[in-house]
């Protein structure tokens, strides 16, 4: 072996043991599209404070986000908008049991585009069908955590059967944010805090919470996750910083104790 060829070994060499130690100080997030903003802002107030540490946030729908998990994605933290997507991830031993807590709560609101909202009582006599002309959209019935509640609410009050047709179902709550802000969607249904961060569109009404299970956001370090003591740093800062706390409360969430 000639010396160039020797020294490409050696650059190469040193490429990947770099690669590796940045590799071993970036935190990896998988967490549900709603916590984009809170989750954002807390993981550069995290890094600030930490500067050799990088978190990486990947937000989606926690149904799409636990398959990912599942399937050997680098997650090193899940973060979902239910407790059904976290325990899918106990049950596929990917997250130990005795790691989830629960720490944040939200609510179910309808909303509409700014400037066209309509009336809306949360009682199962109102014709909520009628309220509205148009499509109604909300992440999927039967898996987007934020679908979930509203099939729920909506099955609830007796309104799913009337809305057969004008149900726009999207890939995460974000999405079906963007179409009432767009105009595309006449209302939707959506988290109290997605409806916070937009300019776009009014609430129009908030479910009872008796029409929905519990909104619970539980978060955990998946096994991957559980080796690493930057993971369990920033999982201890998000349950217990005071700064972190108050992001979280700045954005709409309520904070278990």
């Amino acid at each position: 072996m000639n010396k160039f060829n020797q020294l490409i070994i050696a650059t190469l060499m040193v490429s990947s043991s770099f690669s590796s130690m940045a590799q071993a100080e970036n935190i990896k997030i998988y967490a549900a599209a709603s916590l984009t903003n809170a989750l954002g802002d807390i993981a550069k107030q995290f890094e600030k404070a930490n500067p050799k540490i990088t978190v990486t946030p990947v937000f989606g729908a926690s149904s799409m986000l636990a398959k990912q998990v599942e399937a050997g994605a680098p997650a090193d933290l899940f973060f979902s908008a239910d407790e059904k997507w976290m325990n899918y991830l106990v049950d596929k031993n990917k997250v130990a049991a005795s790691q989830p807590v629960s720490l944040l709560s939200n609510q179910l609101v309808v909303i509409a585009p700014k400037g066209r909202t309509f009336s809306f009582k949360a009682q199962s006599s109102f014709k909520f069908a009628r309220a509205f002309k148009g499509h109604l959209c909300t992440g999927q019935l039967e898996s987007v955590p934020a679908g979930i509640y509203a099939k729920q609410s909506l099955i609830k009050l007796n309104w799913l059967d009337s809305l057969q047709g004008r149900i726009v179902e999207t890939d995460d709550v974000r999405g079906a944010l963007a179409f009432v802000e767009r105009g595309e969607c006449a209302a939707g249904i959506v988290y109290a805090t997605d409806a916070k961060i937009s300019k776009k569109v009014s609430v129009v009404g908030v479910f009872p919470e008796n029409a929905h299970q519990p909104i619970v956001y539980p978060v955990a370090l998946t096994n991957q996750g559980q080796s690493s003591r930057d993971a369990q740093k920033f999982l201890q800062y998000l349950k217990s910083s005071p700064t972190a706390r108050a992001t979280f409360k700045h954005y709409g969430f309520s904070v278990k104790p």
